[in-house]
């Protein structure tokens, strides 16, 4: 403790407080691949699963054993062998995927079972339940590969799986699944993840994977990870990538995501296991650290309604502190929340402006412009503005106009003017504080 810092600490806190509120009682199914275990990662995942766990959060944990089952057969003098990204297991690749699958389920389930002081783990119940929740067909063969005991999952006990969850166990499941006449079929982590998400209607579909995200150009490995991918944009995104052969293609997970969230799934994600806590940062922080894959997107900008208010006042209160902002109460908010627009992510409100009209002067003020600190620098600023322009030009009038005392350049870059104070409204200029000797700035909307 004596590295945490009531400045940083607190403010933290209060920060994640509206995604604790926001994910208590949902639902998340965590694929974890082999690679993932085998690089050491386990214990790490284990301890972040369980502080989701302790507020509330609903898990389901799928792993993979890509490498396990490997170095089972070359213990076995036994050649992997791969066809469409998928393992064809042969009698002697099964018993060695049984083997490695017992393994890892004993490492895991003793995993969740620390409790050491000083550590996350503490105090920590989670229980884990296993079982035959998934059945499964084969693959068959295909472009002439027989691929023999390889399966795909035909259907997952949804109904069970949730009354498990639903008492405040943890569900693991194994890459395996059986059919009707009891023949044991090797399924891939990403299939059973994406698979038992849909049959759940699972609120997050998250991968750990060896990818640290889906990047802006897949082709260029120095560019930035796109944080939010809509469908639709994944889609044509997919539909571009050459088919995935192996887990480092960026198509490899990407597909499973576009399937989970056409399946239902409301958020489907693409999360680095090399980075330390990373479940974490995706559910906490507001641009997360991998990809996520929705439906449409989270972040909307729209008109304010009385349930934004207090939303509003917590954004716009350090401003006011420091005097960028004039202060307003909150019933003058209450009072003029329609004049408000709100840029919205995930339930938490970053960014606002308001339009106040003076129709007798056909024109309005723009007051309260507000970006989050840690949202600046993103085109925020410059999407209110157009808002408020658009909501100007409906109302029938010819400019806007700002009042500032630090943030002038900022305007006169999108094209306003100084103009002196006796330009304004009559209405406005009896309101005018002559003592803070704002800056009138006006932008011609004809």
């Amino acid at each position: 403790m004596s590295l945490v810092f009531p400045h940083t600490f607190v403010p933290w806190f209060r920060a994640v407080a509206p995604y604790i509120h926001a994910y208590r009682g949902k639902t998340f199914v965590v694929g974890f691949p082999g690679e993932g275990i085998a690089a050491g990662k386990l214990n790490n995942l284990v301890q972040d699963l369980a502080i989701l766990h302790a507020i509330g959060i609903k898990l389901v944990l799928v792993h993979g054993f890509r490498p396990q089952v490997d170095e089972q057969l070359r213990a076995k003098g036994h050649a992997s062998r791969f066809s469409h990204g998928i393992r064809v297991t042969d009698a002697v690749a099964l018993d060695s995927a049984q083997e490695a699958a017992g393994q890892l389920r004993f490492e895991i389930e003793a995993a969740f079972s620390q409790g050491l002081p000083n550590t996350p783990m503490a105090n920590a119940t989670v229980r884990v339940v296993s079982g035959n929740f998934l059945t499964a067909r084969p693959v068959g063969i295909v472009d002439g590969i027989d691929f023999m005991h390889s399966g795909i999952v035909r259907r997952v006990d949804g109904a069970t799986i949730r009354r498990a969850i639903d008492i405040g166990a943890l569900v693991l499941l194994s890459p395996f699944g059986f059919s009707p006449t009891g023949e044991a079929f090797n399924l891939t982590m990403e299939d059973v993840a994406t698979k038992t998400a849909v049959a759940l209607k699972a609120d997050k579909l998250l991968f750990l994977t060896e990818l640290p995200g889906i990047r802006e150009k897949p082709d260029d490995p120095d560019s930035d990870i796109d944080t939010e991918l809509a469908l639709a944009d994944a889609k044509r995104l997919l539909a571009s990538l050459p088919a995935p052969t192996r887990p480092a293609d960026a198509a490899f997970y990407l597909r499973h995501c576009v399937s989970a969230c056409e399946g239902g799934v409301e958020r489907s994600h693409i999360l680095p296991f090399a980075v330390d806590g990373a479940i974490l940062r995706e559910v906490f922080t507001h641009d997360g650290i991998g990809t996520m894959v929705v439906d449409e997107k989270l972040e909307s900008l729209r008109e304010a309604t009385p349930d934004d208010v207090g939303g509003i006042l917590q954004l716009i209160e350090p401003f006011e502190r420091d005097g960028t902002l004039v202060r307003r109460e909150r019933h003058e908010i209450e009072r003029d929340v329609a004049n408000y627009s709100v840029i919205e992510h995930d339930g938490i409100i970053f960014g606002c402006a308001a339009l106040y009209p003076y129709p007798e002067a056909k024109t309005g003020e723009m007051a309260a412009l507000t970006v989050a600190p840690d949202s600046q620098s993103q085109g925020d600023g410059e999407r209110m503005l157009k808002r408020i322009e658009q909501r100007a030009r409906a109302m029938g009038l010819d400019s806007i106009f700002v009042l500032t005392t630090r943030t002038m350049h900022w305007f006169i870059k999108r094209g306003f003017h100084p103009v002196d104070a006796d330009w304004l409204p009559e209405a406005r200029k009896r309101k005018y504080n002559w003592d803070r000797r704002s800056q009138v700035l006006v932008k011609r909307l004809v």
